[in-house]
């Protein structure tokens, strides 16, 4: 993935665990020295989406410090499994997140939602589920022709792993590996071709124009 990237010259936001990056600091510096955003994915994949306020700051501040070390500021937050309580978002602010990507228009009853501003951090939600990118050409440039800006897509390391014959949901494993390097590079094409500029989720403090409520 970081080859298809840099041969793109795409840059892209690694929302990373703080186990993840203990366990395996060459590749977090790798991606951090070259070039891309290293953002914060909780402390251990643990869901944020219960009341556990006191569990949800330690979390924060124990992946913050794990991922700081890496020599970079780490500003941008996206919750596991894209489940997050609003009522946390001055959490990230006090541990100084400005970015919140914990949001999916994908998610239900989520389609319409677009980015803002709550408590001083932004809030942009992803635009679209990973395995889209995976679908067949002429379903996939469908949906992208449909997208409106930002088009935020997040995709997780195993996707780019052939897991065809892992007993995992369909909708995870179909056409991963070498089959979803290739969509991604399609889809790069794709967005090139109508002008499209890539950047890192950092970039994208600026759009959330409307406070949230």
């Amino acid at each position: 993935l970081l080859e298809l990237l840099a041969k793109e010259g795409v840059p892209a936001t690694f929302f990373c665990t703080g186990d993840v990056a203990r366990k395996h600091p060459a590749v977090v510096q790798r991606l951090v020295d070259e070039g891309h955003e290293l953002g914060c994915h909780g402390d251990t994949h643990a869901r944020f989406g219960g009341p556990d306020r006191a569990g949800a700051e330690r979390a924060l501040a124990g992946a913050a410090a794990t991922l700081r070390g890496f020599g970079c500021a780490v500003t941008s937050f996206r919750a596991p499994n894209l489940d997050f309580f609003a009522a946390f978002v001055p959490l990230l602010a006090a541990h100084g997140f400005r970015l919140d990507s914990s949001q999916g228009k994908h998610k239900p009853g989520s389609f319409f939602v677009q980015p803002s501003l709550l408590d001083g951090v932004a809030r942009v939600p992803a635009t679209i589920v990973p395995s889209a990118v995976r679908l067949p050409r002429p379903i996939r440039n469908a949906l992208f022709s449909r997208m409106r800006d930002p088009v935020v897509f997040f995709f997780h390391p195993w996707e780019f792993v052939d897991v065809t014959g892992e007993p995992i949901p369909l909708d995870c494993r179909f056409r991963t590996g070498a089959p979803a390097l290739a969509a991604l590079a399609e889809t790069i094409a794709w967005f090139r071709r109508r002008g499209a500029t890539f950047q890192r989720m950092r970039e994208l403090e600026g759009v959330s124009t409307r406070r949230a409520a």
